[in-house]
């Protein structure tokens, strides 16, 4: 893909630079809710009180042209908000989103999100997303399809294709467009590796498994479904 000249610019810069170096080109407002450095307090009540996901491994994580869209027009990830146990009101049936608790998310300029995007690409923690997780294979991804939707109860927290699914946990109808393909599927694995108290479950999932549902995931909002 071609990127425009500022754009390109902005990467080629925060390349340069270490991911610490990298956490102090974004604005400070960044950090008041997201970390953007490894937290050393990995404690129960860190996790319970944060505004919003860890970045620290984010050029591990998303897509660089996914963000800097997304930060020009950001829509809601997490259906109930973050946390979501702060967000949510009781229903007639079940407990459901209380839009009058979720903050949205700042919109930057251009020039800004290209700066922002380019700075959190140059986060990252190889150790934690170990390149070649996903294998790459994509001809799994009805079988994991299937897993997603009603082996595995992965629809109990996430919303999936045709937006169906819980509101506990982001949203993965554009998986592919937002998500690297290895972070999918290393955080499927353990994601307690990124955070011990987090509260989605280690499945202890088969690697057949895992390549199914991270093919399944890596093509959804990427218009090339198999």
């Amino acid at each position: 893909m071609k990127y425009k000249l500022p754009w390109a610019t902005a990467v080629l810069t925060v390349a340069l630079l270490s991911g610490a170096h990298a956490a102090d080109k974004l604005d400070a407002s960044c950090a008041s809710c997201h970390a953007l450095t490894k937290p050393t307090d990995t404690s129960l009540e860190r996790l319970m009180s944060r505004k919003g996901p860890d970045l620290w491994y984010a050029g591990n994580k998303f897509n660089a042209d996914w963000l800097v869209a997304w930060l020009q027009d950001p829509k809601p990830i997490r259906p109930a908000g973050y946390p979501y146990f702060k967000t949510i009101k009781e229903g007639p049936d079940h407990d459901v989103p209380d839009p009058s608790k979720i903050t949205p998310h700042p919109k930057l300029t251009k020039a800004a999100a290209e700066s922002a995007a380019a700075a959190l690409m140059a986060l990252k923690a190889p150790d934690l997303v170990p390149a070649g997780t996903f294998k790459g294979d994509t001809a799994g991804a009805r079988m994991g399809a299937l897993a997603f939707t009603k082996l595995r109860g992965c629809v109990t927290c996430h919303q999936g294709e045709n937006g169906q699914g819980g509101f506990s946990g982001p949203e993965l109808t554009d998986a592919g467009a937002r998500l690297q393909p290895d972070f999918i599927a290393a955080y499927t694995i353990d994601p307690q590796r990124f955070d011990p108290h987090i509260w989605m479950p280690t499945l202890s999932l088969k690697d057949q498994d895992i390549q199914r549902i991270t093919a399944y995931l890596s093509v959804q909002g990427r218009g090339d479904k198999k």
